[in-house]
């Protein structure tokens, strides 16, 4: 087992929005006898507020703030041994506060998916307030990957199916199923 996740029973999930961390997250949690947390119902619960009612009413700058609250308390709980596969938002990782916070805590694990695909996983989703305009959209996708390459671990999803990225997580990490 990864030395950090023996310290800090912690997965984070990174991606860009669509990648399946949601997906991924909940059915490794349950492989692994973990709880599963989504950083995105945090927010909404400390906000009382929707994300996409968050962006427009208090802005980007706001969610961010209590995304970052969010995830620090997701850490500390790790700290004190409460095993669990968290979800990150798109743009958690994105933040240099966010990363370095995690980096210490547990393992960070990049869901790399084909644009293409997150793209048709969003529009049928059709409430994310950072995919409205397709350029910046697609552009976004290509600025974050960067940042997303510097997880622990990268996985492939290429699927809708999230068994593949589990099986390689475990393989990843050195965790074995509940």
């Amino acid at each position: 087992m990864n030395l950090k996740l023996k310290r800090t029973p912690a997965i984070y999930l990174v991606g860009f929005m669509g990648s399946g961390k949601t997906t991924v997250g909940r059915s490794l949690a349950e492989t692994l006898g973990w709880r599963f947390v989504d950083i995105d119902d945090d927010i909404e619960a400390r906000a009382g507020l929707p994300i996409p009612r968050i962006f427009e009413e208090q802005g980007e700058p706001e969610f961010r703030r209590i995304e970052s609250e969010s995830l620090e308390a997701r850490v500390r709980a790790a700290e004190r041994g409460q095993a669990m596969v968290v979800a990150l938002g798109g743009g958690a990782f994105v933040q240099a506060r966010n990363a370095a916070l995690i980096a210490p805590h547990g393992v960070s694990v990049w869901l790399d998916c084909p644009f293409d695909q997150v793209k048709a996983r969003v529009e049928r989703q059709g409430n994310r307030p950072l995919a409205r305009d397709p350029e910046a959209f697609e552009r976004l996708y290509h600025a974050r990957r960067p940042v997303y390459a510097k997880a622990d671990f990268r996985v492939t999803v290429d699927g809708d199916d999230p068994r593949p990225a589990v099986r390689e997580i475990l393989a990843l990490t050195g965790l074995h199923p509940a």
